[in-house]
């Protein structure tokens, strides 16, 4: 009859193995070695029982630029036509006062899209269907070169 003392718990119970018993002193482990040690039994990945790992035996190769890299943003020209009014003039100095970008970045002006006022932008880089059309509504673009 089944109760509260008799209860098992559902499910197959883990050996406990180096507890006494029959197993001797390596317990079903073998002898030494990284499996018979306690904790995790597998080696980060690449790890190559002690020899140097292929990572650090190959030479290496390329670099990163991160010191000198200049971050572009990227800026359509329907966001622009949408934020700003007929003839304003639209600058890298105006965009990070009105916090669209940070400072230090280079400005792109993107296409894909006809204006419908006039404007005046200056930035560092345009598409080429960006420049034609804002020259298409009269509008003027200025490229800024590095010495700016």
């Amino acid at each position: 009859m089944l109760q509260l003392h008799n209860l098992t718990p559902a499910g197959k119970k883990r050996k406990r193995v180096g507890r006494g018993g029959s197993r001797g002193g390596t317990s079903g482990r073998g002898h030494k070695g990284q499996k018979a040690r306690s904790g995790s039994h597998t080696p980060r990945a690449g790890f190559e029982g002690g020899q140097m790992p292929l990572y650090r035996r190959l030479p290496k190769r390329g670099f990163k630029n991160t010191m000198f890299a200049q971050e572009t943003i990227a800026i359509s020209l329907e966001f622009l036509d949408n934020k700003f009014e007929e003839n304003q003039e639209i600058n890298k100095v105006l965009l990070e006062d009105m916090g669209f970008i940070k400072k230090k970045v280079r400005v792109k002006i993107l296409g894909g899209y006809k204006p419908t006022k006039k404007l005046i932008i200056e930035a560092d880089a345009f598409s080429k269907s960006a420049r034609e059309a804002i020259e298409e509504a009269n509008g003027q673009v200025r490229i800024i070169t590095q010495g700016e």
